[in-house]
């Protein structure tokens, strides 16, 4: 085994340095790399939120079209079957801090002495169930001026998913479809809806 030199010595060092300055060069190369993909990945999470505030805007739009198609059959539905008086619709209510909205909310003193409320959806899911099962539980709460009346609900829709109208239904709903460019009642003949 040969012994190693002084220069030999000097030149490994000379090449542990140029070694250690590419690594740091390297480096600094890298954290410009990261900051520039930090940089668009944050862009890019800008740009996903507000298309998503976007998307949400369009879905609030197509809601209202939807409202505003069904409204003038459930008019009809609601006085001519329900022998309703007054109909509202998108009425937005609020109390202590909570607020309530209805799609169409209608009534009738008298001897009807009947309120309804109609939840619109271009389309009906499992979750649509839910919903009009608050607003009917809360109802009286936020409309204490109907508090003597009945309330029964009516679930609409555009397109339904599988086996929901009939699990609205088994809720006490009535339903109803889009048939014709009208909005009609699906509920079976000699279906008592539920009264709340």
């Amino acid at each position: 085994m040969s012994a190693i030199t002084y220069e030999q010595v000097l030149s490994l060092f000379r090449e542990t340095d140029r070694q250690i300055q590419e690594i740091a060069e390297q480096m600094k190369e890298n954290t410009l790399e990261f900051r520039e993909t930090d940089r668009r990945l944050k862009e890019l999470e800008r740009i996903t939120r507000e298309q998503g505030k976007q998307i949400g805007g369009l879905g609030d739009k197509f809601g209202y079209f939807t409202e505003g198609l069904a409204l003038p059959s459930m008019e009809r539905i609601l006085k001519e079957e329900f022998h309703m008086s007054a109909i509202a619709p998108r009425l937005r209510i609020r109390k202590n801090g909570e607020e309530m909205e209805i799609d169409v909310l209608a009534w009738a003193n008298d001897d009807v002495n009947l309120a309804i409320l109609v939840e619109v959806k271009s389309r009906v899911q499992r979750g649509a169930i839910g919903q009009l099962q608050r607003l009917m539980g809360h109802f009286r709460e936020f409309f204490p001026e109907h508090r003597e009346k009945a309330a029964m609900g009516i679930l609409a829709g555009v397109d339904w998913d599988r086996g929901i109208a009939e699990k609205a239904r088994e809720a006490g709903f009535l339903t109803a479809s889009i048939r014709n460019e009208i909005f009609t009642l699906t509920t079976p003949e000699g279906f008592e809806a539920r009264r709340w």
